[in-house]
């Protein structure tokens, strides 16, 4: 019973980090312990395109393509400012083309993401971790940690025998068994405390179908909470409904009752299910967002839901869950090779797993306050966005969101998942704020580092961490690597815009494939915009310099053609 890496639960976090552990060093012992047998029901069944890169690095992409789930290319809102509806897609629907399926990680298909019944894909993910070499012992409780002051000593199972370990994972979800057994306590960074209730359907129409297998979920806004519509194969449809705790009290119904309601007053969703059956499978669930006050210990690790959740209106859960499932397994990788410091290592993970978490917080506290539709319980919204610190009016909301920066978690441009270019675009739905554009209202730029201290950041990559050079000035951060490093240099060279944009030009003419230099040219333009989001770049206009029309365009925020019929 002893071991290299224990880890408690057999959900996608927990076969992420067995898995990768298995793939870069195959001599590790490692086992899963899962209370359950799968298969099993889940929630948190839409994914984000960022997992798609996981699987395959796990080698479980063919594994779950073959599985048809429902290929996730957006989602269809009535959520915002206006009525009407409004599409969100990874991929443009218009550019995805017929292909028959399986198919291979490649092309259109890397910016695409699954549906998936839980049931199906989670066991899917535990028999590959298994075939990978990790030892999974399914309907095995974990019924006490032993422990010393932050250590853990082993992991005492309902049977009575022992699990030892050099390394611990909880990955328990929301359980969070290991996490409060180390007295680890949680942080609710919103006020916004919300109830999930939901049930499975047969037969439900799809309201999209694109090419072969490919389709949108619905999220449907009503006057006091919405509606979730997820596809999970050919016949099988999750739908959900999430509320406000302090309205459902109000109300003084039963939680079935009130989402039939609710079901019965959205038009699009009633439609869907006209001739559909329910399984009688209603759950209802908290659905409080939080964080966990730390990530690690001496010899253990929080992942997926343990270190923290946020609101499912982003579709966010299970990328956290991979994510985090991925990058401890590196942070272990790391530690058995002694090569970097192992305070360094897990203060990293640590960080990155609170600012990943917090972000989305953050930015699912701002579409609750921007959903002008929330008529009954504008009360509520008001308070949240209050004790928030974001002010509704149009002028302050960016201010807000700036605040926690667009130079995100994982290095790259956005907050929440969302990209800055998109979350610029989602102004046009979500809420009136203000349309900057500060490289085309500026013709100067100097780069401002004053304050700034070197520090390295961990960079996870093919199972190891490399680290990055990057500028810290209090919570914000600038990588000194890839398009960040290329438009610092830029300004290193020049702050006219005179001068950068012939090496704009010149750079993105170097690629031969005019898709590639669309995109190179829209990156470098996020990268630089969101320095000067985040002050790295002073902007300013010089009267006797020319101005420059920048312009590159989020193709991802459109209005949906049921609502142009």
């Amino acid at each position: 019973m002893q071991y290299d890496v224990a880890i408690i639960g057999g959900g996608p976090a927990g076969t992420t980090a067995g898995t990768l552990l298995k793939k870069y060093q195959p001599d590790l012992n490692v086992v899963i312990l899962e209370r359950e047998k799968f298969p099993r029901d889940h929630i948190g069944e839409s994914q984000l395109p960022a997992i798609s890169m996981i699987l395959h690095e796990m080698g479980a992409w063919d594994k779950i393509e073959a599985a048809n789930f429902p290929i996730k290319i957006g989602s269809t809102n009535r959520w915002g400012k206006v009525p009407e509806l409004w599409d969100f897609e990874f991929y443009p629907s218009e550019k995805f083309e017929e292909q028959e399926r399986p198919a291979k990680f490649e092309g259109q298909r890397r910016f695409t993401a699954f549906q998936v019944d839980r049931s199906i894909y989670d066991k899917i993910l535990l028999d590959h971790a298994a075939e990978c070499g990790v030892e999974v012992r399914e309907q095995t409780t974990v019924k006490e940690i032993l422990k010393t002051g932050d250590r853990v000593d082993g992991l005492t199972l309902a049977d009575g025998d022992v699990v030892t370990a050099k390394h611990y994972l909880d990955a328990s979800g929301h359980t969070g068994i290991l996490r409060r057994a180390m007295g680890v306590t949680c942080e609710y960074p919103s006020t916004l405390q919300n109830i999930a209730l939901w049930d499975y359907w047969q037969n439900a129409e799809w309201a999209v179908e694109i090419g072969v297998g490919a389709t949108k979920i619905q999220v449907m806004s009503l006057g006091y909470g919405w509606i979730w519509f997820i596809p999970l194969g050919p016949t099988r449809t999750s739908i959900g409904l999430v509320v406000p705790a302090e309205y459902y009290k109000e109300r003084g119904i039963r939680p079935e009752d009130l989402y039939m309601e609710a079901l019965g007053q959205e038009e699009r969703i009633s439609g869907l299910i006209t001739n559909a059956t329910r399984e009688g499978k209603f759950t209802s669930t908290k659905d409080w967002s939080f964080l966990s006050s730390r990530q690690s210990g001496e010899n253990w690790f929080l992942i997926g839901e343990s270190a923290g959740f946020a609101d499912p209106i982003l579709s966010a859960g299970m990328t956290m869950a991979h994510c985090g499932g991925r990058e401890v397994a590196c942070t272990i990788l790391e530690l058995e090779k002694g090569q970097h410091d192992s305070a360094w290592l897990r203060e990293q993970f640590d960080l990155r797993q609170s600012q990943r978490v917090t972000s989305h917080i953050r930015f699912a506290d701002f579409w609750y306050t921007a959903n002008a539709q929330f008529q009954d319980i504008k009360e509520c919204i008001q308070r949240i966005a209050g004790d928030a610190g974001l002010d509704l009016t149009p002028d302050h909301a960016w201010d807000w969101l700036a605040r926690g920066g667009f130079i995100d978690e994982d290095l790259s441009t956005g907050v929440g998942g969302f990209s800055l270019l998109t979350v610029k675009g989602l102004s046009t739905v979500l809420a009136d704020l203000p349309q900057r554009d500060p490289l085309s209202e500026n013709n100067m730029f100097k780069l401002n580092l004053a304050g700034a201290s070197v520090k390295e950041r961990a960079e996870y990559s093919n199972g190891g961490i490399k680290a990055c050079k990057c500028y810290v000035r209090g919570a914000k951060v600038l990588p000194v690597d890839g398009r960040f490093k290329m438009v610092i240099g830029m300004l290193q060279r020049s702050s006219s815009m005179d001068h950068i944009i012939p090496m704009i030009t010149q750079f993105v003419e170097s690629f031969p494939d005019s898709n590639v230099r669309y995109r190179a040219f829209t990156k470098t333009m996020e990268a630089f915009e969101a320095l000067i989001a985040d002050g790295w770049v002073i902007a300013s206009c010089d009267p006797n310099k020319q101005l420059y029309r920048i312009e590159y365009h989020d193709q991802t925020i459109r209005l949906n053609k049921d609502t142009l019929h």
